[in-house]
C-alpha cells in the first residue's frame, strides 16, 4: 500500500527480514509493499548512506553495462516513488533515504555500541530487543550484504556478551544466561559465549549445570576442530580437567 507523507516516517527495518512499515491513520503499523529491485535500492542506502547514483547502479546489477544498470536504477527509483513518494532525497547525483526514515540497523549499532562500552544498569538501554533481533537480510547474497552482516554479526555477539557480564554483576540471572544462551545459538563454537553461560552458572552456585556445558563445548570442539577449551576456560571451574569429560 502506499503511505502517507503527512504521517509519521516510515520505518526500514533490516534486521530478520525486509520490511518497510509505516503507521496509518488509525495508528495501526502496516507494511508497505517493495518490489525487489527497490528493496535493494532502499537497503542499500539504508546501509551506506548517501551514495552516488553510479556507485548505487553499479553495486546492484554489476553484471550488466553501465548504461543498463543506470537504467535499472531510474526504473527501482519511478517504482518506489509510485507507490508514495518521498522515500528518498535525490541531490544531484547523490541519493540518500530522507532524514527522518529510520532505519534498524542504525538503533541496533547505537545500543550494541553503548552495551559494549558502558559500565551503568543495562536495564536503562533502550533498544536492547534489537539484540536478539535476526541477521542482515538473512538469504541475501550480494558481496555488500555479506560484509555488513558479518560486521553486525561480530558486533552483536560482543555485545550479548557485555550485557550478560553486566546483567550477572547485577543478579538479574535469568536475563544474563538469555543474552549468554542466545549468543552461543549463534555461534555454537565461540568459547567466549560459553564462557559467559558458565560465568551465569556459577554465579547462582549452580556447579553442575556449569560443569556440564563446559563437558558439551569440550566435546564439540574436540569433534569440528581437534581442539581443547582454553586454560582460562578450565580454569573457571573447580575442578581438575580429567573430571570435565
Amino acid at each position: 500500500m502506499p503511505y502517507d507523507t503527512s504521517l509519521p516516517a516510515p520505518a526500514l527495518r533490516l534486521l530478520g527480514t525486509f520490511r518497510l512499515e509505516t503507521r496509518g491513520p488509525d495508528g495501526r503499523t502496516r507494511t508497505v509493499a517493495v518490489e525487489a529491485p527497490g528493496q535493494r535500492v532502499l537497503a542499500f542506502l539504508g546501509l551506506h548512506p548517501p551514495a552516488g547514483r553510479s556507485v548505487l547502479a553499479g553495486t546492484l546489477w554489476p553484471e550488466v553495462a553501465e548504461t543498463n544498470a543506470q537504467g535499472s536504477l531510474r526504473t527501482a527509483l519511478w517504482r518506489l516513488r509510485r507507490g508514495g513518494p518521498g522515500l528518498i532525497d535525490s541531490r544531484g547525483e547523490t541519493l540518500a533515504l530522507r532524514e527522518d526514515l529510520t532505519v534498524d540497523v542504525h538503533s541496533f549499532v547505537r545500543t550494541a555500541l553503548r552495551v559494549v562500552n558502558s559500565e551503568g544498569d543495562p536495564g536503562e538501554e533502550p533498544g536492547l530487543g534489537l539484540l536478539f533481533a535476526g541477521d542482515l537480510l538473512p538469504g541475501w547474497d550480494e558481496e555488500w550484504v555479506v560484509f555488513e552482516r558479518e560486521r553486525l554479526r561480530q558486533l552483536r555477539l560482543h555485545a550479548l556478551e557485555s550485557l550478560s557480564a553486566r546483567l550477572t554483576r547485577k543478579g538479574r540471572h535469568a536475563l544474563a544466561l538469555d543474552a549468554a544462551l542466545t549468543c552461543v545459538s549463534i555461534e555454537p563454537l565461540r568459547e567466549s559465549a560459553h564462557r559467559a553461560v558458565v560465568a551465569v552458572h556459577l554465579a547462582e552456585h549452580n556447579t553442575v549445570e556449569a560443569v556440564r556445558q563446559y563437558g558439551a563445548f569440550r566435546r564439540l570442539v574436540r569433534a569440528e576442530l581437534g581442539l581443547e577449551p582454553s586454560p582460562r576456560f578450565t580454569a573457571m571451574l573447580p575442578t581438575g580437567p580429567a573430571d570435565l569429560c
